[in-house]
Parts: C-alpha cells; sequence; structure tokens
C-alpha cells in the first residue's frame, strides 16, 4: 500500500515515471536488431578436408578418421562429432557442450590438424575450420548473370570482386559463388605427344612446378645505388607457358606446348547453376545468427549500384529469393496481431466499465508495459523477433488484468458510496495481495525456460524474458499510474445514471444483462454446491476422459510454416555425370512448371553437382557428386498450400522420373533455423561394424517403413553403388621397368584430377593481380574409355635420369576391373553408421516415429554390434518434450509454493490449484478441436495456462476468506465472493482471450509458429475460469471449514506479544 500512497501523495512524479518509459522504450526500440528469430549460439564447429581424386572409403579411412580419433583426444568439450566423406572431401561437423569457447576449440582443432599432417597423404593441405550455426542461414542469392560472358568469367568476377564489395557489411558473409567454373591456367596433357617423347604427366607437372617459380633474387649494391633483382620467375602472359621448356633431347628442347597446349581457361565442372533455365552463378546471402536479415539484405541491396558500376559490359546482378520481405512480414503481422488484440480489449473493458475514462486509464497500461519491456529486452541483449514480439502480443490481454481489477474494485468501492479517495485506497488496499500473487504466478511458470535445451532455449527465453517484463511493469503501474489517473480522471461521486442517448441505452442494457447473468451464475452456482458429490466426481470423470485426447492430437516439433519456398533434392543414379544430371533437372523444372501456375511461381533456382570445397561448410546440403541437385522453387506471395504443390511434384517425379530419387527438406529461413541442420524429420541411423551388413539391415528397414501411413520423402541416405574402376598395379613387374607406385599414382592423379595438391605452381595476372593454378591435367573427354585410361603413359629412368628411359603405358602394368564403391560414408562419433531418413506428411511426426519403431523391433535380433537408434527432429522432439513436461510439473510447483507463502496454508492453495487439470484439459480440447498437435509451442502454452489459471482462483479465494471473516458460513462465503468477484474474473478472462485471439487465428505470414500457443492458452483459459467459477468455490466449501487462516495465527501472536498479556 505505501506504493499507492506514494504515488498519490507525488502525481508528478509518477507522470515523470511514465515518460521516461516512453522515452526509454522508444530507444531501446530503435537500437535493437530486428529479425525472424533471437540469435541461436550453440557450438559448433565445421572442418572440411579437401583433397581432388580421392575415394569416399579412402578418404574416410586415410583422413577423417585419424581426424576424428585426434580430435576426440585432444579438443576439450565434445558433444559429438558427425561426419561425411565423399570423393574428394572429408566434410566433418563437431558439435561442442553447451557454454564451449569456439574460439578456444577452433584453436585447437587447427593446432591438432597441423599436427597430424604429416600421417595424412602426401600433399595434403590443413582443412578449412569454419564456425557453424545452423541459424547462418541463406537469406538471399545475388544472382550473377550474364549473356556475353563465359561461366568462368562470372565465377571469376563475383569470387575475386564482387565478394570484396560485401564483406564488410555488418553480419553477412558469402563463400565461393556457387554455379560457373573457376578460372586457371591449364597444362592441357596429351597422351599420345606424351608417350612419343617418353615423358609422364608427373614429369610435366614437376617441371612446370620447377619453372613458374616465386623466389625472390635480393638486391645488388652497384656504383651509389642499390638495385632489385627481378627474375622472369613467372611467364606474364599465358601464351608464354607453351614456350616453357621441360626436357632436352640430344640437345633439342622439348616445350611444354609440344606436349601439353596451355590454355586460359577452367578446370573440368563440377557444380552447375540454373536460374530460370538460364546458366548464371549466385552468391549466397548468409546472415550470421546475431545480425539482423533485413539489415543484411538491405546493406546488399544498397551495394548493387556500386558493383554494377565497375562491372565488365554485359555483367547483369540481381537479388533473388529474398527471405526479407517474408521476415518483414511476419514481424509486421505480429505487430498487426497486438495492436489488433489492443483494441480488442480495450472495447472490452469500454462495455463492462461503461465509463471511456476508465478505458482510458486501463488501457494506459498497454503501451507503457510494451515500451517498458523494450527497456528490460535492450538490456537483456536481446532483439526484436517474432518471439519477443509474440510474447508482447501473448501478454497484451494480461497487462490490464491487474490495472481491470484494480479499476473494477475502485468503481464498486465508489458505487457504495464512500468518497473517491477513500474508494481508491481501499480498493488498492483489497486487491493488493491478490493481485501481485496472480503477477507473480504468471511470472514464476517461465523459470523452467532455464531448463530447456537446444534450439528452443534460444527461442523461448527471449519470449518469457518479454511477458516477464511486460507483466511486472503492468503490477507497477497498476499501484502507481492507474491510482493517479483514477483520482484525476474520475467524478468525485459515484456515477449512478449511466447517461442518455444510444450509448447509454447500450450500456444500461449491457448491466441489466449482466446482473440477471450473475443472479443466474449465483444459482447455478448454489446448485452446484448442494450437489458437490455428484458434480465434482462428473467433473474429475471429464478431465481423466480428456487425457486420452494426448494420443488425438499428436505430436510434432514445431508447427509448420508456408512460407511459399520448397527446396527439392533431386538425385540421379549414382555416378551419374553432371551433364546428364543438369539435363534431367531441366525436364524436372519443365514438368514443375506444368504443376504451378505462372501466376503462382516466381523462380526455380538449381543447383547441380558439388561446389567449391569450402562452401559446404556454409550451407545444408545432401549433394555427394555430380548426380545431386538443390531445385530452390520459390512461389509468389499469393499461392495455394506449397504442401498440395509438394505432393503433386512427389507423383510427378514418381510418374515420370522412375529412376531418380526426389524428395523435400526445409527450404524457408523458419524451417531451416528450427530443423538446425537436421537431415529429415526421421532419421533411423544403422550403426555397426559391417557396411554391407549394416545397408542389408537399412534396406530391410526402409521396406518396412514405405508401408507406414503418413511416411515420406524416404530414402537411404549413403549409397554404396558408385560405379569405379580398380587399377591392379603388378608391382614385380612394374620394379623391373623402373616404376614404383608412388610413380604410377602420382602420374594418374595428375592425369585424371590435376596437380594442384603434388606439384602447386600459380600464375599472376599482371592486369587484376589475382593469382590462378597452373593444373596439369588431361581434357576429359580424351580419358573417355577403359583402353584411354589403359593408355596413360608412364615415364621409366634412363641412364642419365628420369624420363629418358623406355616409355610404358599403364596397361602393361596393371589389370583394370569394373567394381563399385560407397559413393559417402558416414559417421556419428566415429562409428560407421548407415541413415534412413523420411519425411511426415499428413500425420503427425510422434506417432509416425511411434510407428518406425514398431518397425525397427519387428526386425528381430541384430548382428553383434549392431543398434539402430532413432535421431532427427524426432529425436530432438522427445528430448524438448521431457524438458518441457518436468518444466510443467516445475511451473505447478512452483506456482503452489507461491500461493502457500501468501495464504500461509498448503490447503487453500491445493484448492486454487483445482482449476489447472481443467486448464490442461482445456488445452487439449482446443488442440482437438483446431486440429493443432502438441509441439513445443503448445507446451509452452500449457506451462502458461498453469500461471494465468491460478490467478482467479486466488482474487476468489482471497476475497471468501475475508467473508469468512465476517461471520460468513463456507458454502455462503464462497458463493458470495464468486458472485462478487464474477465481473473481474469474467473481464480478465476475456481481456485475455481476446489478447491472444489474433495469434490464434494465424492470419499473417508465419503466423501458424506461434499460432499452437496462443490456442493453448486460450483452450486452459477458458476451462480454467469455469473451474475456478465452479470447482474452485465448491472445494472450498468442503475443506474451508477445518482452515486456520494466517490472520487468525496473527491474531494469535499479537495477542500473546501484547503488553499485558
Amino acid at each position: 500500500m505505501w506504493l499507492v500512497r506514494l504515488a498519490l501523495r507525488r502525481p508528478l512524479s509518477v507522470a515523470v515515471m511514465a515518460l521516461l518509459m516512453m522515452v526509454l522504450g522508444a530507444l531501446s526500440f530503435g537500437l535493437m536488431n530486428v529479425d525472424i528469430f533471437p540469435s541461436i549460439n550453440l557450438p559448433v564447429v565445421m572442418v572440411v578436408w579437401n583433397y581432388p581424386g580421392l575415394s569416399a572409403i579412402d578418404m574416410e579411412r586415410r583422413m577423417v578418421l585419424i581426424s576424428e580419433r585426434a580430435y576426440s583426444t585432444t579438443v576439450n568439450g565434445i558433444e559429438h562429432i558427425e561426419s561425411q566423406s565423399i570423393n574428394g572431401l572429408g566434410i566433418m561437423r563437431i558439435y561442442f557442450q553447451p557454454g564451449t569457447s569456439i574460439g578456444a576449440a577452433i584453436a585447437q582443432i587447427n593446432a591438432v590438424s597441423e599436427t597430424i599432417l604429416t600421417i595424412l597423404p602426401r600433399g595434403t593441405e590443413p582443412p578449412q575450420i569454419i564456425s557453424y550455426n545452423a541459424a547462418n542461414v541463406p537469406v538471399a542469392q545475388l544472382n550473377i548473370y550474364s549473356d556475353t560472358l563465359s561461366g568462368a568469367q562470372l565465377f571469376d568476377y563475383g569470387l575475386n570482386f564482387i565478394r570484396v564489395q560485401l564483406f564488410t557489411i555488418p553480419g553477412f558473409s558469402t563463400p565461393a559463388p556457387l554455379g560457373g567454373v573457376g578460372r586457371n591456367v591449364m597444362v592441357n596433357l596429351n597422351p599420345a605427344a606424351l608417350y612419343a617423347n617418353q615423358l609422364s604427366a608427373q614429369e610435366v607437372g614437376n617441371a612446370v612446378a620447377q619453372q613458374v617459380i616465386v623466389i625472390p633474387s635480393g638486391t645488388a649494391k652497384m656504383g651509389n645505388y642499390e638495385y632489385n633483382i627481378d627474375l622472369n620467375m613467372s611467364p606474364d602472359t599465358v601464351p608464354e607457358f607453351n614456350r616453357i621448356p621441360i626436357k632436352s633431347v640430344d640437345g633439342t628442347p622439348v616445350f611444354l606446348g609440344d606436349v601439353a597446349p596451355v590454355s586460359d581457361t577452367h578446370q573440368p565442372q563440377t557444380n552447375v547453376v540454373r536460374i530460370n533455365g538460364r546458366l548464371a552463378t549466385y552468391l549466397m546471402v548468409i546472415k550470421h545468427a546475431s545480425a539482423s536479415t533485413l539489415a543484411v539484405v538491405d546493406a546488399v541491396k544498397a551495394r548493387i549500384p556500386w558493383i554494377l558500376a565497375t562491372a565488365p559490359k554485359g555483367l547483369k546482378v540481381a537479388l533473388a529469393f529474398d527471405q526479407s520481405k517474408f521476415v518483414r512480414a511476419a514481424l509486421w503481422d505480429v505487430v498487426q496481431e497486438a495492436v489488433t488484440a489492443a483494441i480488442l480489449v480495450a472495447l472490452m473493458v469500454l462495455v463492462f466499465l461503461g465509463s471511456p475514462r476508465s478505458m482510458l486509464i486501463v488501457i494506459t497500461s498497454i503501451p507503457l508495459s510494451i515500451l517498458t519491456a523494450f527497456v528490460g529486452l535492450k538490456l537483456a541483449g536481446q532483439t526484436i523477433n517474432t518471439m519477443t514480439l509474440g510474447g508482447i502480443a501473448l501478454a497484451v490481454g494480461m497487462l490490464v488484468d491487474d490495472a481491470t481489477v484494480e479499476i473494477e474494485n475502485i468503481h464498486r468501492n465508489h458505487a457504495m458510496g464512500k468518497p473517491l479517495l477513500v474508494a481508491i485506497i481501499d480498493g488498492a488496499r483489497q486487491i493488493a495481495t491478490p493481485t501481485l500473487v496472480g503477477t507473480l504466478a504468471i511470472c514464476v511458470v517461465f523459470f523452467p525456460v532455464v531448463l530447456l535445451g537446444g534450439v528452443a532455449k534460444f527461442l523461448f527465453t527471449p519470449l518469457a524474458l518479454a511477458v516477464v517484463f511486460a507483466m511486472l511493469t503492468s503490477y507497477l503501474l497498476s499501484r502507481t499510474l492507474v491510482t493517479t489517473m483514477a483520482r484525476y480522471l474520475l467524478p468525485e461521486t459515484a456515477e449512478v445514471h449511466l447517461g442518455t442517448g444510444v450509448w447509454g441505452g447500450l450500456i444500461g442494457r449491457f448491466e441489466r444483462g449482466f446482473e440477471r447473468l450473475r443472479e443466474s451464475y449465483r444459482s447455478a452456482l448454489s446448485s452446484f454446491i448442494a450437489h458437490r458429490n455428484i458434480t465434482l466426481a462428473c467433473v474429475a470423470l471429464m478431465i481423466v476422459a480428456s487425457a486420452g485426447l494426448m494420443w488425438v492430437v499428436g505430436e510434432d516439433f514445431f508447427p509448420k510454416v508456408d512460407a511459399g519456398m520448397m527446396r527439392l533434392h533431386v538425385r540421379a543414379p549414382t555416378g551419374t555425370r553432371i551433364e546428364r544430371t543438369e539435363w534431367i533437372v531441366a525436364n524436372i523444372d519443365h514438368e514443375i512448371r506444368k504443376i504451378i501456375p505462372p501466376g503462382e511461381l516466381e523462380g526455380i533456382s538449381d543447383n547441380i553437382g558439388l561446389p567449391v570445397s569450402y562452401d559446404l561448410a556454409f550451407y545444408q546440403t545432401d549433394s555427394i557428386g555430380p548426380q545431386d541437385a538443390d531445385v530452390l522453387i520459390q512461389l509468389k506471395p499469393e499461392h495455394h498450400p506449397t504442401a498440395m504443390y509438394q505432393a503433386r511434384i512427389r507423383e510427378m517425379l514418381r510418374r515420370k522420373f522412375p529412376n531418380v530419387e526426389g524428395y523435400f527438406q526445409a527450404a524457408d529461413i523458419i524451417s531451416q533455423v528450427l530443423n538446425f541442420g537436421l537431415p529429415a524429420a526421421i532419421d533411423a541411423q544403422v550403426s555397426g561394424n559391417n557396411l554391407a551388413s549394416d545397408y542389408s539391415i537399412a534396406s530391410r528397414l526402409e521396406a518396412k517403413m514405405a508401408r507406414i501411413p503418413g511416411i515420406t520423402d524416404l530414402r537411404i541416405a549413403e549409397p554404396l553403388d558408385y560405379p569405379a574402376y580398380k587399377v591392379h598395379v603388378d608391382r614385380a613387374k612394374a620394379l623391373e621397368l623402373g616404376l614404383t607406385q608412388q610413380q604410377v599414382a602420382s602420374s594418374l592423379l595428375t592425369s585424371l584430377s590435376g596437380n594442384v595438391l603434388l606439384q602447386p605452381a600459380f600464375w599472376l595476372d599482371p592486369k587484376t593481380g589475382v593469382n590462378y593454378n597452373v593444373i596439369s591435367q588431361v581434357p576429359q573427354q580424351i580419358v573417355n574409355s577403359v583402353a584411354s585410361l589403359a593408355n596413360t603413359p608412364l615415364s621409366t629412368p634412363g641412364p642419365n635420369g628420369a624420363g629418358s628411359g623406355q616409355p610404358q603405358l599403364l596397361g602393361n602394368i596393371a589389370s583394370i576391373t569394373r567394381t563399385v564403391d560407397p559413393a559417402v560414408i558416414a559417421h556419428y562419433t566415429v562409428q560407421r553408421v548407415i541413415d534412413v531418413d523420411a519425411a511426415v506428411s499428413g500425420r503427425d511426426l510422434g506417432s509416425a516415429s511411434s510407428a518406425v519403431q514398431r518397425a525397427i523391433d519387428s526386425l528381430g535380433k541384430l548382428p553383434p554390434g549392431t543398434r539402430i537408434v532413432i535421431r532427427g527432429q524426432s529425436q530432438a522432439m522427445r528430448q524438448s518434450f521431457v524438458t518441457l513436461g518436468f518444466g510443467l510439473i516445475l511451473a505447478i510447483v512452483l506456482v503452489y509454493l507461491l500461493m502457500v507463502a501468501n495464504f500461509q496454508s498448503w490447503l487453500e492453495p491445493f484448492i486454487i490449484m483445482m482449476a489447472i487439470p481443467g486448464a490442461l484439459a482445456g488445452v487439449l480440447w482446443m488442440l482437438a478441436v483446431t486440429g493443432t498437435t502438441i509441439n513445443v509451442e503448445s507446451l509452452m502454452g500449457a506451462i502458461m495456462a498453469v500461471g494465468v489459471g491460478v490467478a482467479n482462483g486466488n482474487l476468489l479465494i482471497t476475497f471468501a476468506n475475508d467473508l469468512r471473516e465476517e461471520g460468513f458460513s463456507p458454502a455462503a462465503a464462497a458463493i458470495e465472493a464468486a458472485r462478487i468477484r464474477l465481473r473481474p474474473i469474467i473481464m480478465t478472462a476475456l481481456a485475455m482471450i481476446l489478447g491472444m485471439l489474433p495469434m490464434a487465428l494465424s492470419l499473417g505470414a508465419g503466423s501458424e509458429q506461434n499460432a499452437p500457443l496462443g490456442r493453448a492458452v486460450i483452450g486452459g483459459l477458458l476451462f480454467a475460469t469455469m473451474m475456478t467459477l465452479f470447482v474452485v468455490p465448491a472445494v472450498y466449501s468442503i475443506f474451508s471449514r477445518h482452515l486456520r487462516g494466517k490472520r487468525e495465527r496473527d491474531a494469535e501472536i499479537e495477542a500473546i506479544t501484547m503488553p499485558g498479556a
């Protein structure tokens, strides 16, 4: 009460406080980052090993496995390691325990990687080590295309010139361009010419590396000057390479151009990008987890005119697949939900109180509480996002609770004939403790958020903070600003007449109708209490029966969001060359355009094959070779449901492309962040000691899963049938001819994959200042058969050195047989695994996951050392549900203990808690009626319903205790307290329901994400209110006769401690 009295004595101080809330809130709002989600910082490091030409099986055994064992021994804080070994690439994802320093982890990984280089294949370079975050997602594509420039020119300009104009944008990063080909100086080896000149590919590579050097000569002092000595270390132009001598035969030099014409071109293409059917390249616009999507995309847009101003003639740049539009729309829709909720609440208050002045007093709490919440969020390091704004929108209905109860009680005391100031003080005093406990109960239920882990922790902590800051502010305002405004805005004498005119007539009819409702309620409650044994038993039966709805509504990890974007992964038969894959994808694009009307299709982007190695550390893809492609499909804002088009595309692929595997992955920013890089909704992971046996088990499981309703996009992620040829060298025969295995292998590597690792050489373009690799390689079109492979020339040493002996061909010392290799080998914490991945359509994830577990169990006894674990989103969902379930129990316990401290009774809080089972039943019924699943959002709503559900019960029991002090019987006190408090109970319940209604309706972009939370709270509140109005009074009438309240204890202690006692 001291706060109320201080506010009434110092009204200008209260006004200053309110103005400071406005100014600081607006300032904080303007300084905060804006994005779709809060910053999600889970410590993960990506390590990418690169060795062109190395098979997947050798990459696993000779590089990745060694790395995993080394990291697991010497790097601290590792939670688990995942890796993929594919042809030429080893991709490792190292997850660390929460709180681990990423900087220290990267330093340790780098040190260990340098240490193990000596035991890795010769020429291995240190890996790319990148701090990874699933929230660092591509938010747009900067397309680079031209009608006149080649793919190599587009790639080169994007890599070396456009990127350097963008990297200074805060929160922005982009790896090498996707699509196109990197510019290189290619030494095009001619096998026939090599054989004729008794040379091997390895010798040509060595000669180029020895002739194209970067070794300074130093300086010389001559006379009065000191001169720089410059050597012609490297040719100034590419044609000059053809004049480099590589061998001398009888005094006649053999020039490089004689056996390997040199051209300024590119290596064979491994990555093709098609944008709306046009060959192009693009830079991924990736925003960091802590950066704003809107700020990053807007900054990139602003740089485009600068880029075009200095670009070569004919080069065009355009921003596509811009997700900032969706982010901006989603944020604006959340703001609109909050404004709509505030308007609905204001109208409700106006109708119930019948006074515009009272409505103004009540709704003033809303903007001030929201602005103060922004101050708290800014100080806590949070951003403006759908979760913080969702928390604000969620709290709008509750922000007026304290003010509504306060002003209604002032009206009630004023109507008794008390002077206004007395009515204000008495009204504030009567509800001081109940409103404080009710506010704290809503705040306390958010404490279990600290128990959450993974993505859920980072999502719901800002939401909880937003609600808590706003609720505490609303209570402060109800004790200060509301009483002060009431002092100056309400009339000195109570308004007996409701006014004249249409408005007065409407309010009069409402008041008369409400009084009839109040009397009808009193009669109904009296009857309910009179037959409490039967009625309470029926309510208990209804609640128990409602528990069965848990198996009806189903379970999902997060709600599905339709952002109008699809990502289709296409996999042709394993080993399909990239040219054939491009043709297949072009046909698929054509069929997609038949399915999606032109008026709804924004664009299609194809990313075929594998990009530059380190690009794979920046975005999630299932591509493992030239047979793979990611097809990104952007719909226009006005479109039919994305799920409908996905179903039609799946059917088209089954019908027209039976040999092509196609499945959908997370495409939009919301789905990518919420999935946190998980490959599929369900990932049945088979691990064992034998890869072939594991694959056989995975195939049997795949067949069983295919019969499960709702399972779609089913596939085995690791094909083991990549076509290969085994070159078996007869070492004895080779030795007779003076050849070693190293010479044979080096010549093959140089011929087929280039010598970039074994004999690195570089050429500096004097015009641009950019260094390019000089790569010796046989043009791919020459090695087009087993015979041409067998004709790879090998040189034997002669009397006077290498290459002077009798030339040999590979086929003379080796046999070549056809075989198959694994296309990819996956590890989970150093153990080989085979993943059976699947999505879920038309069914909830929980029941589908349970059906998959039954399919696993039906496989029978597995070989020793083999096990199957369900991972993916299903595993993350189970872990989150366990945490949230424990959080729900903890919330109930905390609220109960809070009320025990308030009432100084173990029983009275238990009576109030009778509303909670009803609230939870209401949550289930609302989810069932609206077709919403139990997910992380709706479980958070259930936790919140616990706090909301007991707030009104606390108020009712407090008044019933006051009436008991005046001599009322338990039943009479319960009935009368319920009758008196009916108006504020209905008002606060309606305020919360109307406040959450816009969120629950999910009418805006991306609003499906928070809709389950709003629906759960509304359902819980509806049932909790009915429990408070009927069950709580009935239970109170049974047990209150045995209660010994805190007032009785206080009186007893005072009687003992009084002087003379």
